[in-house]
């Protein structure tokens, strides 16, 4: 495989002119220019990335840390962040965890080594402390809410979107709710905080309500089943997909409770239910942006509640 020596002593001209050529360096002449860009193509040269990264010192790669990629929620995520990324010319590498500890810090690790120019996490499976030592190695950019005053991140504002759901909720006589949530190990900060409100608002609410594990219109299924065996007026969800699986599976010869979905997709306008409108897009996009800023910076993506009334299948 022919490498930038070569091209050098062919063209004759040094390994440095030719270097700035392939690197689009502005100050060669045009004759110098089309004289290499020739041999190059002659040669059917291929730049080492490796050494082009290091040279360059930076890799137009970002690495982008998820749980998993069969979700809507992390498919809408990752759709802003690589949209961002293409106008920049730049790579995006997914990184799925399964909510490991050892197989983000293998991430970390990577991106540490300059594997990565910086990562952005969707969602964090270890503490948020275990963080601040790879700051000082590029921008590690977080898509949830992050307190601590160094890190950066842009997260949705879910916290005033289910304040306002659950007002409204109130309003209705609600009394009983169920909720269904992700992981039960290592509950996230989001969970964490709606099931905090939902003590708050509910104070006969009993975490017995909570199907967890639901990713899936499979799991929503089963949490279709569980919640019938449940007096509830009300089911708060954590996606439109799987509301709309629990209202078609929901026993039919029971009433069925006020279903809240999440994410405004097109099935919650054709069965009518309630959702809390996210921008994902967009919170991808920014988190993409802050990357490339490198401000230190927390950003709030506003949510909307859509009220409907869904009738029974």
């Amino acid at each position: 495989m022919p490498n930038i020596r070569d091209i050098a002593n062919k063209t004759g001209y040094s390994v440095a002119t030719v270097s700035r050529v392939l690197s689009n360096h502005p100050y060669v002449s045009d004759e110098k220019r089309k004289h290499i860009l020739a041999v190059v193509e002659e040669l059917n040269y291929i730049p080492n990335q490796t050494a082009r990264a290091l040279s360059l010192g930076k890799t137009q790669n970002i690495g982008v840390v998820i749980p998993f990629t069969n979700h809507t929620y992390y498919d809408r995520l990752i759709s802003g962040i690589i949209n961002e990324a293409f106008k920049h010319d730049y790579r995006v590498t997914l990184l799925p965890t399964n909510y490991s500890k050892e197989k983000e810090k293998q991430y970390m690790d990577e991106f540490a080594a300059k594997t990565f120019d910086g990562i952005i996490l969707t969602t964090t499976a270890n503490a948020s402390a275990f963080y601040k030592s790879y700051l000082q190695h590029g921008p590690v950019i977080f898509c949830e809410k992050m307190n601590e005053p160094e890190y950066t991140c842009v997260f949705e504002d879910l916290e005033g979107a289910i304040i306002s759901t659950f007002s409204v909720l109130s309003s209705k006589d609600v009394q009983s709710i169920g909720l269904t949530l992700g992981r039960s190990k290592h509950i996230s900060n989001y969970s964490k905080m709606i099931i905090n409100l939902t003590e708050t608002f509910f104070p006969n609410f009993s975490r017995k309500n909570i199907f967890w594990e639901c990713y899936s219109a499979h799991d929503a299924h089963e949490a279709a089943q569980f919640f019938s065996t449940l007096p509830l007026d009300a089911i708060l969800t954590n996606g439109d997909d799987v509301a709309a699986t629990i209202i078609q599976n929901f026993p039919s010869n029971q009433t069925l409770p006020l279903i809240i979905g999440r994410e405004h997709l097109l099935i919650s306008e054709i069965l009518n239910f309630s959702t809390i409108e996210t921008q994902l897009e967009l919170c991808g996009k920014e988190a993409f942006k802050l990357f490339l800023s490198g401000d230190n910076v927390k950003k709030k993506i506003p949510y909307n509640f859509i009220a409907r009334h869904h009738k029974t299948p």
